[in-house]
């Protein structure tokens, strides 16, 4: 005769179930007025208006152009994107190592004592807020900017990499130093040893491994903005992808496009492998 298993109640199985659905259901209910209030709306996508147009306009994506002339065009261009995002990355690390530097309370030789100086909370404040405004604007108006300054071409968005990135690479620096272990830095400035010797010497080396991954994740971030920024004249795949949807070439958008996944699973897989390497 087989045997008749109990029955449980769901808190018996998951003690944390009506957390669980009642965090869903707050959930919802936060979720559906954003939703409602900036007229989210899929479905229109499915409509018959809608959807014979986007048919046709997807219809024209193949077949991708692979004509070695093409192909020779939009290798040029895709390594002056990973051009644009190395160049821009280098440039960025310029600034946020003077600025981690001298932002780092942990590096404060007035602040051994305790509490800083008037004038050194200043300047580490002043620096945080310079940082704060770097990474404040998106690299995209940054590459706004310069077209208007340099003109069109690769140097716009080199700049608009290295001023956003150099930001947001000083704060998560200072970050990372200041969350680390504290004692050999300070024990360098205490017996006489200057700002850069407590660094090098002091913050560094316990903290490379994280710094580097972070750099090279960061790399690999600029190159894709490399190609977001080359639709407003930054240079690099982007500009040449933008000027084939103008003339409708959808061909060779796809192959742009192909191109571009395929320079991106690489980029990782490179990152990946740095990572391992320099750790």
């Amino acid at each position: 005769m087989a045997a008749v298993l109990p029955r449980h109640d769901p808190a018996a199985r998951d003690p944390a179930w009506v957390a669980r659905v009642s965090w869903l259901l707050a959930a919802g209910v936060l979720l559906w007025p954003l939703l409602a209030w900036t007229e989210f709306k899929p479905w229109t996508l499915f409509a018959p208006d809608s959807l014979k147009p986007t048919l046709h306009f997807l219809a024209g994506f193949i077949p991708p152009r692979l004509d070695l002339e093409f192909l020779a065009l939009v290798a040029r261009e895709t390594w002056r994107t990973v051009a644009i995002a190395t160049a821009g990355l280098a440039l960025a690390l310029l600034i946020a190592l003077p600025l981690t530097i001298l932002s780092v309370r942990v590096l404060s030789i007035s602040g051994l004592a305790g509490r800083m100086a008037v004038l050194p909370a200043a300047v580490r404040f002043a620096l945080r807020g310079v940082m704060v405004v770097l990474r404040s604007v998106p690299e995209l108006i940054w590459a706004l900017v310069f077209v208007r300054v340099v003109g069109l071409g690769p140097t716009a968005g080199v700049l608009a990499i290295a001023l956003t990135y150099g930001g947001m690479l000083g704060k998560v620096y200072g970050e990372i130093l200041e969350s680390g272990d504290a004692h050999a830095a300070t024990s360098l400035l205490r017996n006489g040893a200057g700002r850069l010797q407590a660094f090098f010497y002091g913050l560094l080396p316990q903290n490379a491994g994280e710094l580097t991954s972070y750099t090279v994740y960061r790399w690999e971030c600029a190159i894709r903005s490399s190609a977001v920024l080359g639709f407003v004249g930054a240079g690099g795949l982007g500009q040449q992808m933008d000027a084939s949807m103008k003339m409708f070439n959808g061909g060779e958008v796809s192959t742009m496009l192909l191109v571009f996944v395929l320079l991106v699973a690489g980029t990782d897989r490179l990152s990946a492998w740095l990572r391992r390497v320099l750790a």
